[in-house]
Order: C-alpha cells, then sequence, then structure tokens
C-alpha cells in the first residue's frame, strides 16, 4: 500500500477499524469448525472437529506446503478466547460469544477425561499408520504419562477431544496459567450463569493448582523447540497466580489465596535473575541442560508483557528492563529481515521469533509485530511519554498494514525477504492478536 500523498492518519484509522471487523470474522471460523475433517493417511486417522474447540488454522495443511495446524493447542485457544472476550465487550458481537465461551468450557473440561494408558493397552491404532510413519508415533512411555492434570501440559490435542498420537514437544506449561488468565477475565468482568461460571470456576481453579504446583518443573518454550525454565511461562505464570489469588480471596479460599500469591512472589523473584545486565535484556530461557541457549534474545519475553497483563511495575511495559529488551529485538530485527530495509518513513519494524529462526521463512510473524504494537500501546498508559508510544505503535500497524492481504488475510508469517504471507494461512492467534492489539490502542487514545 503506498503511503505517499496526504497524512497516512486517517488511512491507517479506516484500515484499522476494516481490519478489526475482518479479524473478527476470520477468527471465529476457528470456534467449534464441526463442519471440517482432517484425514492423516499417515497416522490412519480423520477428525472432525468437535464444538468447543478452537483450531489454531481452518486451512487443512499437511506440510504441502501449508503445516498440519487441524489442533487445539492450550496456547492459542486461551489467547483466542481472550481475544473473544475484548469483541464481547466492545459490542463486536453479541450472545454468540457466550455461546462459544460456554462450548469452550465443556470442551475443555472433557479433556480431563482423556487417559493415554488406554492407547497402551489397545495398540489397534499403531496398526493403522502407514510404515513411514510409525516413526512419528508416540511411544508407550510417553502415553502413559497422559492422563490426569498431565493433560494440560501436552501442548496440543487433536480438536476433536482426543489425545496426539504424534511425537511433539511436551510437557508445555504455558497453557495453564494462559487460559486461567483469560477465563479470570471473563469472571471478572461479566455476570454468568450459575452453571458456566461453575465450570469456568473448576477450570480456572485446576490451572491454577497446576500452575502453582509444576512452575518449577521444566517444560518446553512457546516455541515448542527447547526444555527448560521459560521467562515467557514463568512471567504468565507469576500473573494468573496473582490474578486467581484475588478471585479466591473473592469466594472466601482464603488458604489457596495465600498458596497463589507465595508462588507468585517466588516466580517474581526468581525472573529478577533472567535480567542480563551486560547485554541488558532479559533472557528467555534457561535451558535444562545447564548450556547457554542462543535464542536468548527473544519476541517472547514481549509477548509475556502483554498476555500476563497483572497492574505490576517489575516484568511489565513499565519496567526499564523490559523496555530495553523491547529495543534491542527492534535494533536485531531491523538488522535481520531485508523487509525492513528502506522502508516509508512511519512504518515500523517486521518483527520475528529470535535470530537464527529456520521455521518456514524464519519470520516476520504477524503476532510478532502486532505484539510490538500492544506492547507500545500498554506502554502508553501512563506515562508522560504516552504520544510517543502511540506513535510508535501506530508505526508497527503501518508495517502489519503493508502485508495484510486483500480481504484482511494474516497468516503465520510474512516473508522477511519478500513479504509474502507463509506458514500457516488464518492463523487464529494473529486474528486475535489483531484484535487484542487494536483494543490497547483504543484505550491508550482514551487515556491521553
Amino acid at each position: 500500500m503506498s503511503m505517499s500523498g496526504a497524512s497516512p492518519e486517517p488511512f491507517l484509522e479506516r484500515w484499522i477499524e476494516r481490519q478489526y471487523r475482518d479479524s473478527a470474522s476470520a477468527m471465529l471460523r476457528s470456534f467449534s469448525a464441526i463442519d471440517l475433517v482432517k484425514s492423516r493417511p499417515g497416522f490412519g486417522t480423520q477428525v472432525r472437529a468437535a464444538k468447543g474447540s478452537i483450531i489454531a488454522s481452518p486451512v487443512l495443511g499437511a506440510y504441502d506446503p501449508d503445516p498440519d495446524y487441524f489442533f487445539h493447542w492450550f496456547r492459542d485457544s486461551a489467547v483466542v478466547i481472550e481475544s473473544l472476550r475484548l469483541l464481547y465487550e466492545d459490542g463486536s458481537i453479541g450472545d454468540e460469544a457466550i455461546a462459544h465461551l460456554r462450548d469452550f468450557a465443556a470442551f475443555n473440561l472433557s479433556l480431563n477425561t482423556l487417559d493415554g494408558r488406554r492407547l497402551v493397552d489397545d495398540k489397534s491404532w499403531r496398526g493403522k499408520a502407514a510404515a513411514d510413519f510409525v516413526k512419528f508415533l508416540r511411544d508407550d512411555e510417553d502415553l502413559a504419562q497422559a492422563h490426569g492434570e498431565a493433560v494440560v501440559g501436552e501442548t496440543r490435542v487433536n480438536p476433536d477431544g482426543t489425545l496426539d498420537i504424534s511425537k511433539w514437544a511436551r510437557p508445555q506449561h504455558d497453557g495453564p496459567p494462559l487460559r486461567a488468565l483469560a477465563l479470570l477475565g471473563w469472571v471478572s468482568a461479566h455476570r454468568l450463569d450459575d452453571r458456566l461460571a461453575a465450570d469456568l470456576a473448576a477450570l480456572i481453579t485446576g490451572d491454577l493448582d497446576f500452575t502453582m504446583r509444576h512452575w518449577r518443573t521444566p517444560s518446553y518454550d512457546i516455541w515448542e523447540e527447547e526444555r527448560g525454565l521459560h521467562y515467557y511461562t514463568l512471567r504468565v505464570s507469576a500473573a494468573a497466580l496473582e490474578q486467581g489469588a484475588a478471585w479466591l480471596r473473592s469466594r472466601n479460599e482464603h488458604e489457596f489465596a495465600l498458596a497463589c500469591a507465595t508462588e507468585s512472589a517466588a516466580i517474581r523473584t526468581l525472573l529478577d535473575g533472567y535480567w542480563l545486565e551486560d547485554a541488558q535484556h532479559f533472557r528467555s530461557r534457561v535451558l535444562s541442560s545447564g548450556g547457554r541457549s542462543d535464542k536468548e534474545l527473544d519476541i517472547a519475553i514481549i509477548l509475556s508483557a502483554i498476555h500476563g497483563s497483572d497492574g505490576a511495575q517489575a516484568h511489565s511495559v513499565h519496567d526499564g528492563r523490559m523496555q530495553s529488551t523491547f529495543a534491542q529485538l527492534e535494533a536485531l530485527f531491523d538488522r535481520l529481515y531485508a523487509i525492513n530495509r528502506g522502508r516509508p518513513a512511519g512504518q515500523g519494524v517486521a518483527m520475528g521469533r529470535y535470530e537464527g529462526d529456520v521455521y518456514y521463512s524464519g519470520g516476520a510473524y504477524f503476532f510478532s509485530t502486532l505484539g510490538a504494537a500492544e506492547f507500545c500501546f500498554k506502554a502508553a498508559r501512563g506515562s508522560p511519554k504516552a504520544q510517543g508510544w502511540i506513535e510508535r505503535g501506530d508505526a508497527f500497524l503501518q508495517m502489519v498494514r503493508a502485508y495484510t492481504g486483500a480481504q484482511g488475510e494474516l497468516s503465520e508469517q510474512f516473508d522477511q525477504n519478500s513479504g509474502e504471507q507463509t506458514s500457516a494461512k488464518h492463523l487464529a492467534w494473529s486474528y486475535a492478536a489483531l484484535i487484542s492489539t487494536v483494543a490497547a490502542r483504543r484505550a491508550a487514545l482514551a487515556a491521553r
């Protein structure tokens, strides 16, 4: 899109409002996509999405070249259900949102009955896999651990409510605190009927209990690549436990509330140790191997500040250390990506995940660039430099605008060299990120 001629601001405003509507519509296609059936002939399975599931992408890829994202990820679905609340609160969607929330709660509660030991006992499913796919099947030892509370650490499940039988990065512990945070937003802001409120309370209580007892246990990072203790997971865990403690106190569950608050404080103390003074940024991970990762400067740190917003100063968008980390990432991707060279005035940096990313185009990512914009808009709230932060956020939106599809399409990535959309098409997380970013922008403008 050309940015020449008249001031781009009126055009940006119109684009934001149109893209917000388009993103809402597109994101909702991932909810309860019961008309979609995914065949995985290599695994000998066929999966029909169940009501209440949220698929990461409704495009039925098979790494041909689109990836197979026909799964209900605990992390992605939490981010999406949070953006559904934002749509509901601004009137973009009516009671349909409550119906989706009710189905989401029922689906997630049903997952508590999953038990991988049944698949260990009945091995008939293994014989359905093609010979060249057997190597991708989970082994019995792995499956035997998938029952009870461990299910929420599974990273993802099939959207028909069955266990994923493929080898994957497990466990992953960001899903429970993210789901707790999203559902706490719903129960804290809205009066819900007794049945729905009880279902959400059951999920929240389980997620808080899991988070409180497992945050010290190494798991895989947000990108499902390295095992260790990760800044992102720890930061959203601290926020969930802190907000959960307030909710529990309102329910007179004071002992549980105290335990959550105590663990939240312990996490924050640990996170202070992730600051690298020489590098002037937070490190994204401490590996279980004891070695140093080359992914320590990671956009996941910035995403943790927006996904884990809880009003605290430390480890928030207002923390000087977090802002320094943000500046380091902005400079990194400005240097790395050809798409950032020679960009028009007023157009911000296309952001990725970390240096050396090799997944598909290796970035840029829509949710990373939108996350940078949302960071700026949230940093504007209460800041004496609010206008500068808003303008900085708008610049990131201009970058997103330049590579959004003609019909508002947002994939997972837009190529760091060509800008062509790549990886998963119609990624629900990308649309959710657009919605939460616009909501943060509106709040920042209103607070000036």
